[in-house]
């Protein structure tokens, strides 16, 4: 082909494709890409847990998580109230499908950042994906003195990353009506350094999540983490947290109560040493649940760009 024929066909293309475009809009109709199903949870957490969502591309998520102490303190402090621990977070959606954040906590001092990526989108119109599948990898450092950690041994010297844990997780969810979701969100965390030579250093966990939408602004959530290794350390307990989410404008108000302290994979997955059952048990008993909230204020720092229809 010659490069005038060339540029003639270019041409004649083009034209097609204007005109066409120009025939559905005078229709009142556009080309449209597949409608993917959102809002299977209020926000990218269910409780501790990463939910379905991801925060939307050019959008910060500025979180606070706070976890009080056990309420079967007492009086003596305020059942819980006096001894707290925080979380803050940032959540920034790079794109559709991609999610970054970090936090800092003051549960064992610890830094842990994650990268979350949606691998399915459960799909309303235009595709047929039944279900969403999204694969989270994060991990966590303390940073306590070394005679603080949980592991230290005055005859072992202490590494960096000795402090550093992992942790996988798939979720695969379902938003079954505008009421109903559910996600299972099994996965494994790996602890570089452990306190013995019995404690393992991969621990796998089966667990799922659930919301059940009350009102518009209302909602009931519930998570369990079933760890299916045993060799933990001793009173160890299986996440469980109930809670309700309520939003308000631009805010997602979350009050829930917990057996985790923690609010990262390796502190409330292999850490957790509250007990359900000794919610109202006597001072001294053992640990009970706490009462705590997260809160999520989202910035919008990057408009994305409007494709034309």
């Amino acid at each position: 082909m010659t490069k005038p024929q060339f540029l003639v066909v270019a041409l004649l293309l083009s034209a097609s494709a204007t005109a066409q475009n120009d025939l559905l809009g005078m229709l009142g109709e556009e080309e449209t890409g597949p409608e993917y199903t959102n809002a299977a949870f209020k926000t990218t957490r269910v409780i501790n847990a990463h939910s379905l969502e991801n925060t939307a591309p050019g959008v910060l998520d500025f979180r606070i998580g706070h976890r009080f102490g056990p309420g079967n303190g007492g009086l003596q402090d305020f059942f819980g109230l006096d001894g707290a621990t925080v979380r803050l977070g940032f959540d920034y959606g790079v794109t559709d499908r991609l999610m970054v954040g970090f936090g800092r906590s003051g549960y064992q001092k610890t830094l842990d950042g994650f990268v979350k990526y949606k691998l399915v989108r459960q799909c309303d119109a235009g595709c047929s994906a039944p279900i969403t599948l999204a694969i989270v990898a994060a991990s966590s450092m303390t940073t306590l003195d070394a005679q603080e950690v949980p592991w230290y041994d005055p005859n072992r010297k202490d590494y960096f990353t000795h402090r550093l844990s992992y942790a996988w997780t798939v979720i695969l969810g379902r938003k079954f009506s505008e009421a109903i979701s559910l996600q299972i969100n099994p996965g494994v965390v790996h602890r570089n350094l452990v306190a013995g030579a019995d404690d393992p250093n991969d621990v796998f966990h089966a667990s799922g999540a659930g919301r059940v939408k009350i009102t518009k602004r209302l909602a009931f959530n519930a998570e369990y983490f079933h760890v299916l290794r045993n060799g933990l350390d001793e009173g160890f307990q299986n996440s469980l947290s109930v809670g309700f989410d309520v939003e308000t404008g631009g805010h997602v108000f979350q009050l829930h109560l917990s057996n985790s302290a923690g609010m990262f994979d390796r502190a409330f997955i292999t850490e957790t040493n509250g007990d359900w059952a000794r919610t109202f048990g006597r001072p001294g008993d053992g640990a009970g649940i706490h009462f705590g909230f997260n809160i999520s204020r989202v910035f919008t720092v990057n408009e994305p760009k409007k494709r034309n229809g």
